[in-house]
Order: structure tokens, then sequence, then C-alpha cells
């Protein structure tokens, strides 16, 4: 029972991962196909084209694409948080033991890239792309181990997740420090006094949805307009949310048992229409529900499957797009960068650190994961593609020259990475758990 409670969960996760990295390939290509077809103009004016609103207090304009972009992302980073803080409270992260072997082999994913991309570069135009081979894309590198099926060992899927969120957690703060513009101080100190009455209602343990959603709202608009990334806004809006529910598990059982006998005892109009009796305790079985629920894992829940299975292909379907017609008008150097550090960086860092670690007996590695395993898992590491997109539309915002040249760099990167990292684990021997034998 403890081994399936454990499992299932991680499984569904997997699922939705693996399906959401299908969807993904298959906004990838239709992009690719759309921007290279006789149609490709109108692929270029649908995501330029401008919406906004005004009022007398605001205005916001922007091309589709950065509604997106800054938009739409700003819920894929707020997931990203909810995880974060998830696992940092009750998961994979939430000790010393158990965050050292991901964060070990998130440091070296991270790196080592990033000293690639600033030795192989020569370009002082481009140096700001440091920071695109830094983060590994869940949903593809997730959807290449589901395909692998039983050949992978569950310890494997969980350092992966981990692994991910760890360098999830480093791709933020890496934009939050380097990719941000002119600072407003003024506008960030009022989205800082909104977030501080969020943290401190979560400090009690109090949590409203809709205050929530407003202040998120209004949050995001002052990080837009204060210079710093407004999808920053999502990962420290999913801070402020709590993770305990408001009873424990006894008393929701209790007063569970207490409603089911009301209902039995109530009046009985007919089998086809609820009494008041009735009706009054179906209510109060949703007060109790919403009460027993962790509101951080309610809406993690709620959220996930509209990330993976909507915003994150819409993202692919606006951001992949790159025309190859005249090649002139990209920047090869930036192409071979990006692929090296993606390819040879992340599996070159992420496994000699923790082959480093493991003999300075720092960490411990599970059992049934090999030395295969973990060259393979360091080269779909090498997957860089949703945050690898986004952070290299943010270094070179003002040059499409490099931003055409840095996706097709990733583009081709990742899809290096995949196949490297699909027959790496394709042959990776089953590591067997030693035990003493009686002689």
């Amino acid at each position: 029972m403890i081994k399936n409670s454990i499992i299932t969960p991680l499984q569904k996760f997997v699922n939705i991962e693996s399906f959401a990295g299908i969807l993904l390939l298959a906004a990838t290509i239709i992009a690719l196909f759309w921007a290279n077809s006789p149609f490709g103009s109108s692929y270029t004016a649908l995501w330029q084209h401008e919406l906004g609103f005004s009022t007398p207090i605001l205005e916001i304009e922007k091309p589709l694409i950065l509604w997106v972009n800054d938009g739409l992302m700003a819920v894929f980073f707020f997931l990203i948080g909810l995880e974060i803080k998830r696992e940092l409270l009750i998961g994979e992260l939430n000790s010393i033991k158990k965050i050292a072997f991901p964060l070990f082999g998130a440091l070296g994913g991270m790196l080592i890239p990033v000293m690639f991309f600033l030795l192989i570069n020569q370009n002082p135009e481009t140096t700001k792309g440091w920071g695109i081979p830094m983060a590994t894309d869940i949903a593809f590198s997730l959807a290449v181990l589901k395909v692998l099926g039983k050949r992978i060992p569950l310890s494997l899927i969980i350092f992966l997740t981990a692994f991910a969120i760890v360098d999830d957690l480093g791709a933020v703060m890496v934009i939050a420090l380097f990719y941000s513009g002119e600072l407003h101080l003024e506008l960030l100190g009022y989205a800082s006094i909104l977030l501080a009455i969020l943290y401190y209602l979560s400090y009690k343990e109090v949590y409203f949805k809709y205050l929530s959603t407003a202040f998120g709202v209004i949050v995001w608009i002052l990080f837009l307009k204060s210079g710093i990334h407004p999808t920053l806004a999502g990962i420290l809006m999913a801070f402020s949310v709590p993770i305990r529910q408001k009873i424990l598990t006894r008393e929701f059982i209790a007063e569970l048992e207490t409603i089911t006998q009301n209902i039995k005892q109530a009046k009985v109009l007919n089998d086809e229409i609820l009494s008041n009796e009735q009706i009054i305790e179906i209510d109060n079985l949703e007060d109790l529900t919403e009460k027993y629920q962790s509101p951080l894992q309610k809406l993690e829940h709620n959220l996930h499957g509209w990330v993976a299975y909507f915003i994150i292909p819409i993202f692919a379907l606006a951001n992949a797009g790159v025309a190859f017609g005249d090649s002139s008008n990209l920047d090869t150097m930036l192409i071979i960068n990006i692929i090296i550090c993606l390819v040879l960086g992340k599996s070159m860092g992420i496994t000699s650190i923790i082959l480093l670690a493991k003999k300075l007996n720092i960490i411990d590695i599970p059992s049934d994961i090999n030395v295969q395993h973990i060259i393979g898992v360091s080269f779909l590491a090498g997957i860089g593609f949703t945050m690898a997109i986004f952070i290299a539309g943010l270094a070179f915002q003002m040059d499409p020259v490099y931003i055409d040249s840095a996706k097709i760099g990733i583009l081709i990167g990742s899809l290096a990475s995949a196949i490297l990292g699909y027959f790496v684990l394709r042959f990776a021997p089953s590591q067997q758990v030693k035990t003493d034998k009686p002689k």
C-alpha cells in the first residue's frame, strides 16, 4: 500500500508530462512547417499582431507572442513555483540527503554548460546568451523515459524530476538577476507590499483564492511595468499558497462519517430528487472537502493539465517557427555553441560532478542506478527546449537574427541530446542489488 501511494502520483505526473512532450513536439513541427511554408508571412503576422487595452491609469499593448511569453508563461512559472515549494517542504527535496543527488547533478548541468558557452563564444554581442543551455525541459525528457518503459528504474525517474525542479529554480534565479530590465523601485515596492500581505496570510494558514488571484494580476502588472520580468511574479505568488490543510485526516474521516449517517437518516422524497436535509449535508460535504484539501496541491493538480496540454504547446507554436530560407541571416557560431553546450556541456557536467561527489562520499546513488543510467539521463538533460527558448528571447530580444540562431541551436541540440540519451539508456544494463550470500 505504501509503495503504491508513492508510485501512483509519480506515474500520473510522468504520464501527463510524457503526453505534454508529444504535444510539444507536434506544436514545434507545426510551427516549423508553417514558418517555412508559402504561408510563412501569416505566421509572423499572427504572433506580431498587437493586442492590449487602455484605461486612464494603465495602458498595456504588446504583440501576441509577448502575451504568450509574458502572460501565459507566468502561469507556467506559477506552477513551477508550486512544485518547488511542495518538493522543498514534503517531497524529494525536503532533506539534505534527498536533495544532495539531484542538487549536485543540477549544479553540474548548469555551471559546466555556462563555462562551455563562455569559452567557445567569440562574439561580444552573443555573450549574454550564456544562460540559454542551463535548464532542462522536463516534459520532453520524461517523454523519452516513458518510451523506454520498464527498462528505466523508478529512482531514475525520481532523480530526473527532482533534478529538473532544482534546474528550473536555478534558471528562475538567473532570469531574475541577469535578464530583467531597468528597475522602477517604487513599483517593486508596491508589489512587495502585496506579496508580504499574502505571505503573512499564508503563515497564518489563511488562503482566499479570489484575493490571491486579484493580487496576482496586480503584482504581474507591477512587475511588467517595473522592469522585472513578469513571469517571476508567478514564482513569488506560488510561494504564498499554503500547503497545509485546515483539518487533519482523522477529523475529516470523523466528520465524513457523521455526514454519511445524516444523509442516510435524512428524509427521502424519492430516488430522483434530494430532500432539503440531504442538500444541506451535501453542502457540508463540499465545505469539508475544501477544508481537507491542501490549497497548494489543489492548485497544482488543477493547473498541471492546463499548463502541459495548452500553455506549453502554445508557447512552442509561437516560438519555434524559425524560417530557414536565408542562412546568411543566421549566426552559425552561436548555433554551434548552443549545440555543443546542450549535448556535451550538459552530459559532461552532470556525469562528472555526480561521479566526483559519489567518490568523495558526499552523495548516495540508489542501488538500481548505474553509471550508464547517469550518462543517459545527463544527455536527456540537454533537452532544453522550453526554458532555453524563453531565455533566448530575453537575452536577444532586440536582435531577431540571434533569436532565430539560438532557437535553431536549441532545436538541433535538444534533438541530438534526446537521441543520444535514448540509445544510451536503451542499452543500459539493469543494476542488480548486491546481497551477501551465505558461504
